[in-house]
């Protein structure tokens, strides 16, 4: 019986009982105040006085649950001691509309967890007792125990020492009942209300959101800089001893393109350590010449074709299409075969029209040639335009080139 009881009363049963008895103490300062009606009232029957400073003590105990510190205390100790996951509540937050029953589940929580707490103070407390003294006469004793008048007799003998380990085993399994009755009831009592976790929800939903975009964000920069730069790398290696001034140049735009992409690593770190970061770099359809300059000192040949108002796209627009513009320029980059780069982009009071078409096949000119890829390009490009309501093309453009085409609306300039 010993070795079947044994595994239960683990760490997180001595530290539950701890928790238990301690709200069990916690309350006794009210108790005081509960006794005043019963005082004043000393003409009713003693059963009533009892139940009345019960009804009242635990309204006290009640109404003290009402306080958010003491919610927060609660789950806090409840996730310490009864080794229970629960989320902790965040400071400020409120609920709109009616509370409702979620209202008094921390109230109802602490009056359950008072009463378990006494019940099993007493109660073990009791058993403990009996079992240290019935055997005190040791195998000649003879002992009664009597409690509201039920009492146990063991007159000498092993029959003491028998009763005595019962007592003993029970005041333990006395303390696994409530502590696991207290397990049992903190996930229902004090874990998050409806409306609580429905915040919680939102607030997962846009942590999420922002490191899907945060990703988003590094693999077109990262991955634009350093496709350019191996390209630009490979190209100023074959012209070095022939056109010193021509990698001299391309020494350069890798340069100016790594620093651009530390900036915007720098920053997509500082906010996945959730640290203060500094202003997000922000790259518009104003920065798309330099892109253009870079892949043409990586080697490409680059046919632009601007029309619109182009100055007058701003906000979202304007650093979505930077972004789509540069992950389809270096896709043409790691997958093209070295020919002319057509990039088009037409603005107009609807929209705006982006477009990017590059020969496939084996590469032709300088470079390094195939690139291994992740596959999140186009289905992140994809995802960005779907959030801006716009429409995405991607796939072959007849036999030998690869056209990449989107529009995006008007009102995603918010």
């Amino acid at each position: 019986m010993i070795r079947g009881i044994r595994p239960l009363l683990h760490g997180s049963t001595y530290s539950g009982v701890l928790f238990a008895y301690c709200g069990a103490l916690a309350s006794l300062p009210l108790l005081p105040f509960a006794l005043l009606p019963a005082l004043s009232w000393q003409s009713a029957p003693e059963s009533v006085q009892i139940v009345l400073v019960l009804l009242v003590w635990a309204a006290l105990v009640g109404v003290a649950g009402l306080a958010r510190p003491v919610r927060r205390a609660l789950v806090v100790s409840a996730r310490r001691l009864l080794r229970v996951p629960l989320p902790i509540p965040v400071a400020g937050r409120r609920t709109s509309g009616s509370p409702g029953l979620d209202h008094w589940r921390t109230p109802l929580w602490l009056v359950l967890h008072v009463a378990l707490g006494w019940t099993g103070a007493l109660v073990s407390g009791v058993l403990i007792i009996a079992g240290l003294t019935l055997p005190g006469g040791w195998l000649r004793s003879e002992a009664e125990l009597s409690l509201f008048g039920w009492s146990v007799r063991a007159e000498g003998g092993w029959g003491s020492w028998a009763v005595a380990l019962g007592c003993l085993l029970l005041a333990a399994a006395v303390c696994v009942v409530v502590t696991n009755a207290l397990r049992w009831l903190a996930p229902r009592l004090l874990g998050p209300s409806s409306a609580e976790r429905l915040a919680l929800a939102a607030e997962r939903e846009r942590l999420l959101a922002e490191r899907n975009r945060l990703a988003h964000e590094l693999h077109d920069s990262i991955g634009h800089t350093l496709t350019a730069a191996t390209i630009q790398a490979a190209v100023a290696g074959e012209v070095l001893s022939a056109d010193p001034a021509a990698a001299r140049a391309a020494m350069r735009s890798i340069e100016e393109s790594t620093r651009a992409a530390l900036e915007d690593l720098d920053y997509v770190l500082g906010v996945l350590r959730e640290e203060q970061s500094g202003t997000a770099p922000t790259r518009t359809l104003a920065d798309l010449p330099e892109l253009l300059d870079r892949l043409r000192h990586a080697g490409a040949v680059v046919e632009p074709e601007l029309s619109g108002e182009l100055a007058q796209v701003q906000g979202t627009l304007s650093r979505a299409a930077y972004r789509i513009l540069q992950e389809g320029l270096t896709n043409a980059l790691r997958h093209g075969s070295g020919g002319p780069i057509e990039v088009r982009v037409a603005a107009g009071p609807d929209g705006l029209d982006l477009t990017v078409v590059n020969r496939t096949g084996a590469r032709t000119g300088p470079g390094p040639g195939t690139f291994s890829t992740s596959g999140h390009g186009l289905p992140g490009l994809a995802e960005r335009v779907r959030l801006l309501h716009g429409e995405f093309q991607a796939g072959p453009d007849g036999t030998q080139h690869w056209r990449l085409a989107c529009r995006l609306p008007a009102r995603a300039s918010a």
